[in-house]
């Protein structure tokens, strides 16, 4: 399994950041799913990046220069790792996660005003939560008044890591890439034995079985996201999560899932006839949408833009909805006066890397769309939707859902599709599910 370069990482942010400024990072809390049950952890996406650690209660303080990596963690604590397990400690983080100085988290509120003596600008996830939040200001204050007696500087300025970190984590590394490589191919593995299972009488909480066994047998940490198993009108809710309905001769399923690999997750979706067979409006309505998604995924080129991608697709979905008969009259009219949202109502890509709507921009601080930086990720999946009760559809056409959705790298050389090897187009799916290679 491909491993992530947290060297690499540490360098490019210290890289990034002026002397007189730092980054304060704090690892995710332990989540309660019921009672006294908790959530499996998983650690907190910018800190992973940064440094490896996945346990909890941990702090990371990062100043530009050749200054010092700190890090807070928990001790060792040989009464709590019978019950919960070995923890890395303070030798653990100095030996193996990049820190410089460790220290046990209790030291945090003693140790930070210390660390911000000099430090003019911090960058804090502010607002995520409140607790840390109040630690660093905390911190700042105590710093302030130190700096009132030997002259030293206090922080005056705050960031949100959106406006550096989160920058470096939208342009991905090598290591980063191969990551995300093996995640996408472990997931179409999971897509391609979904189609094969897939028949009438099957239920969709099965299909969703097949690929966490699958996933979880090679390594995978699990779905980087609740998986969409939605048999034929479920396919046209677009978060349906209950996937408990029985597969139905006839049916199209879309399957919406994604695996995760070392904390990096794919994204994909196909969508499949239960029978092995589209019908003629599902393999009309399947065909517009597929056009869209291979248009859409040619404008994903470095110095194009979000907008331009969801544009190529807009525009081939909505010529398709002339031609099934859903709209009349000019493309351009119908795009201007946005009556294609009947039917096709979200944005066509996102960010995808650590978490599944990854960190990074999308416009300028005027509302402009960036460009696509070269490394970036994202997804690309429109898509064609149509109510089980909408009376302005043709009734061969209520209840049908299609959604096709890969990843895609952006290179100087053009697009890179991920997740090419989970079948997409029509001949393919059908020869797969009869029983082909």
């Amino acid at each position: 399994m491909p491993i992530p370069d947290f060297d690499l990482h540490r360098r490019r942010l210290i890289d990034a950041l002026p002397a007189d400024e730092a980054v304060l990072l704090f690892g995710a809390r332990e989540q309660v799913r019921n009672g006294d049950s908790e959530h499996r952890y998983r650690p907190d996406s910018d800190v992973y990046w940064l440094t490896g650690w996945e346990d909890p209660e941990c702090a990371v303080f990062v100043r530009g220069g050749e200054e010092p990596v700190t890090m807070f963690v928990q001790p060792r604590d040989r009464e709590r790792e019978v019950w919960t397990g070995r923890r890395p400690g303070v030798e653990g983080a100095r030996r193996k996660h990049g820190a410089d100085v460790a220290y046990v988290i209790a030291e945090l509120e003693r140790q930070l005003p210390r660390l911000l003596h000099g430090v003019r600008a911090v960058h804090h996830a502010f607002a995520r939560d409140a607790d840390h939040d109040a630690v660093l200001m905390s911190s700042v204050t105590s710093a302030a008044r130190s700096a009132r007696k030997t002259g030293m500087t206090a922080p005056e300025t705050f960031h949100h890591l959106s406006q550096l970190l989160h920058e470096l984590r939208l342009r991905k590394t090598e290591d980063e890439i191969a990551v995300m490589r093996a995640a996408a191919e472990l997931t179409a593995e999971g897509h391609l034995a979904a189609m094969r299972k897939a028949r009438p009488g099957v239920y969709e909480y099965e299909i969703e079985a097949e690929l966490l066994g699958r996933w979880r047998r090679r390594g995978s940490t699990g779905p980087g996201y609740t998986p969409i198993v939605a048999t034929g009108v479920n396919g046209t809710v677009l978060h349906y999560h209950a996937n408990r309905d029985e597969l139905r001769e006839g049916d199209l399923l879309l399957l919406d899932a994604g695996c995760e690999m070392s904390y990096y997750t794919a994204d994909v979706t196909r969508t499949f006839p239960v029978s092995g067979k589209f019908s003629p409006e599902q393999r009309a309505v399947y065909e517009h949408v597929l056009r869209a998604q291979l248009l859409a995924i040619d404008a994903c080129r470095a110095g194009r833009t979000f907008d331009e991608v969801h544009d190529a697709a807009r525009r081939a979905l909505t010529e398709g909805m002339i031609e099934l008969g859903l709209l009349k009259g000019p493309v351009e009219d119908r795009i201007r006066d946005e009556s294609f949202l009947r039917y096709y109502m979200h944005g066509t890509s996102h960010w995808l890397g650590r978490d599944v709507h990854d960190v990074g921009g999308y416009e300028d601080e005027n509302g402009r769309a960036l460009p696509l930086p070269p490394g970036a990720v994202l997804t690309v999946e429109p898509g064609l939707y149509f109510g089980p009760r909408d009376r302005a559809v043709a009734k061969e056409l209520r209840g049908i859902g299609v959604r096709i959705e890969d990843d895609v790298h952006v290179t100087r050389r053009g697009p890179a599709v991920l997740t090419a090897a989970a079948p997409k187009r029509i001949a393919d799916i059908e020869r797969l599910m009869a029983g082909g290679a």
